[in-house]
């Protein structure tokens, strides 16, 4: 692996920082099941899901969409040539993270799975650190002050400051 990439190890992706806990999520929602009251919110709380699954969906495909509009890499073990700052870039920083995170969040919610919100949690920590962190530092050393203007500008989660 290049040492001009964000990340050097194979378990420094998406896939590992929030799958692996997830598959744990679901392991414990079998074993030790917790979950919202059945009632009246059942169809508010399935409705919020299905909405933030779509959303979730919706994130990472546009972030995509961007990426292979300006032919970069969504692997962050591939070396990247430009800071993309349009589309859904323009509004996060992290697209298919958020996009990804609002997915699972949806999941818990529809399928009142308690257990995946709350491993959701734990997750974002080790994503910031794990994979933000180095892709951040990847990207001030490779493009410096472009990518400093860009970070004063669109939040690292969702916003424009």
């Amino acid at each position: 692996m290049s040492n001009d990439v964000a990340h050097k190890s194979w378990w420094q992706i998406f896939e590992v920082v929030f799958g692996t806990p997830f598959l744990v999520a679901i392991a414990l929602q079998l074993v030790v099941p917790i979950s919202l009251p059945h009632g009246f919110i059942t169809p508010a709380r399935i409705v919020a899901g299905a909405v933030l699954i779509v959303v979730g969906i919706r994130l990472v495909v546009l972030a995509r969409r961007e990426f292979a509009r300006y032919g970069q890499p969504t692997d962050p073990g591939l070396p990247t040539s430009q800071v993309i700052s349009t589309g859904v870039f323009a509004i996060s920083r992290n697209p298919l993270y958020l996009g990804g995170v609002l997915f699972l969040a949806g999941i818990s919610l529809a399928f009142n799975a308690l257990w995946v919100f709350i491993i959701l949690i734990p997750s974002m920590v080790a994503c910031h650190y794990i994979l933000i962190a180095p892709e951040e530092r990847y990207l001030v050393a490779k493009f410096g002050e472009q990518y400093r203007m860009y970070a004063a500008t669109v939040y690292r989660w969702i916003g424009r400051k």
